[in-house]
């Protein structure tokens, strides 16, 4: 990205944008997210813009802190019989949707029923749930066969999907079609008749909604928004979006394009740093159902051929502190991060030995469709790295280039390239969801269940259903070795890096914090 470019893209900014100043300014916060806000079902969709927009709707019943210390939200207390199987919850009171109808546990019943079925920790509890039934209106009883003791994280987590609560009559949609109403019991309304994707969204502060009194931190705490509205303008250009944020016409950018942020750091009104801590892991994922990557040998070949740094170098640039190599697959530097297994991933690059290794499996010139998003940097740069990659090993690449709301519906096709199928995209996990198995959907090896590649390893589905029992956090680190090394030997995705990202804003904000998704209650304007 070059200065022209982004002297264009100031000559370029949306009508949508300087329409806007007609509003009061320090009463709307205007909010550039990393993609399109393409739907808005935060269970249906494993997105993290989608989950990001829903923070904003709906209430979970408990939430993560600063700490990943789950906290109380929704719910005013909780009771665990002895033997560890009966989970009791109460509602706080008061708490009412946007439609003005109280929020009952059978909302929360419903809800939680919608969010299981498509939760790694959802499927963990179900698959040994004997009842889960709302006793009263505000009280509700999760009845196990044996004692769950990583529950109130599952409840509080802030990986996709969440545990949102939604109206009865809404959580009682199929988990695997998306839902229509958008009706919360959070601190903002949805505006859907302002919404076009592509373009806009919009939100407007529910005046009746009552925060937690205890501080805001991260997911928990007091929700309170001093904004009457926030909206979304969808800017897939990178020079478009810094030029409108340097000029004052957004307020805050949720992640400018790498190669732009010294400029933005040295432009007047202008900050940037770390948006989230816990970073990012990067991914090439695999088809594991159709030709060529259903070929375990033709899956590791790639481990042998990938260099991480093309793609953090890529993504993120050459500064050595925003990036790191791993070996494995979770958070570097979270407590479980190892890399047993990983030898194949330390050793030199070797693009003869892997292109060799290719054929010796069977490869027989099969097409590979690789996805690649243009309007989402990350994604774009790491493509461009895997299709160099792909050809020089020899496989038959087609890059299909377009935007990122056709691939999160395309991805889910699981027919062959000729009927609209795919081979291989890349994709970004959040540092937060990678520290364990809790939620690390990426990780899931249960086959038709898994998520998008749908790999099927009952060697890695025994790994985490061992983490889950794990007593402390040493039986943990053993556990998480030996899964790492089966993870590895079935390749469920690609490593290809870990990298931090930084997010801007005008100075005129005050409260920005640096989490796992944008944190907008407590922010403020001048």
């Amino acid at each position: 990205m070059r200065r022209r470019t982004l002297l264009t893209g100031a000559a370029a900014l949306p009508a949508l944008v300087t329409s806007a100043r007609a509003q009061s300014s320090s009463r709307v916060l205007r909010f550039v997210p990393g993609s399109d806000l393409s739907n808005m079902d935060p269970v249906w969709s494993t997105s993290y813009n989608i989950r990001n927009a829903a923070f904003l709707v709906w209430d979970t019943l408990y939430g993560v802190d600063d700490q990943l210390r789950p906290q109380r939200q929704m719910v005013e207390s909780e009771e665990v019989s002895a033997d560890g199987r009966v989970w009791t919850f109460t509602l706080r009171p008061g708490q009412v949707f946007h439609d003005g109808a109280p929020v009952r546990a059978a909302d929360a019943v419903a809800s939680l029923k919608r969010w299981a079925v498509r939760d790694t920790m959802g499927q963990q509890i179900t698959a040994i749930q004997e009842s889960l039934v709302a006793l009263d209106d505000r009280r509700f009883r999760w009845t196990l066969q044996r004692p769950f003791s990583k529950m109130l994280y599952a409840l509080a987590k802030s990986n996709t999907p969440c545990s949102f609560v939604f109206p009865e009559r809404i959580a009682q949609t199929d988990p695997f079609r998306l839902i229509t109403e958008f009706i919360g019991s959070g601190p903002m309304r949805f505006l859907k008749d302002e919404w076009v994707i592509g373009s806009k969204a919009a939100f407007e502060r529910v005046p009746g909604y009552v925060p937690r009194a205890e501080p805001a931190s991260w997911m928990a705490g007091g929700k309170r928004i001093h904004f009457d509205r926030i909206e979304w303008l969808i800017m897939p250009d990178a020079g478009t979006a810094a030029a409108a944020l340097r000029a004052g016409e957004v307020d805050w950018l949720e992640t400018p394009q790498p190669d732009l942020v010294p400029l933005l750091e040295r432009s007047r009104g202008v900050r940037a740093a770390i948006a989230n801590p816990l970073g990012t892991v990067t991914a090439i994922r695999l088809n594991h159902r159709q030709p060529p990557f259903d070929n375990p040998g033709i899956r590791r070949a790639l481990l042998m051929a990938v260099d991480q740094d093309d793609y953090t170098r890529a993504i993120i640039g050459d500064d050595p502190a925003m990036r790191k190599t791993m070996h494995g697959y979770f958070t570097p530097g979270s407590p479980l991060y190892n890399e047993e297994g990983g030898e194949i991933l330390r050793r030199p690059r070797d693009i003869a030995a892997a292109r060799a290794a290719i054929r010796a499996a069977g490869y027989n010139n099969e097409p590979v469709v690789l996805l690649a998003a243009q309007d989402i940097h990350t994604m774009k740069a790491a493509s461009e790295v895997s299709a160099e990659l792909f050809r020089q090993l020899g496989l038959n690449v087609e890059m299909v280039a377009t935007d990122f709301a056709t691939i999160a519906t395309r991805r889910g096709n699981k027919g062959p390239v000729s009927q609209g199928g795919w081979s291989a995209f890349s994709a970004t996990h959040a540092g937060t969801d990678c520290i364990n198995p809790a939620s690390y959907l990426g990780l899931r090896a249960n086959g038709e269940r898994a998520w998008f590649g749908w790999p099927d390893s009952p060697k890695v589905e025994a790994g985490i259903s061992a983490w889950f029992d794990a007593p402390d956090l040493d039986a943990e680190k053993v556990v998480a070795r030996q899964l790492n090394a089966d993870a590895l030997e079935h390749v469920v995705f690609v490593p290809t890096g870990f990298y931090l990202n930084k997010q801007a804003w005008r100075t005129s904000l005050d409260g920005i914090v640096a989490g796992p998704l944008p944190v907008f209650w407590d922010v403020t304007k001048r």
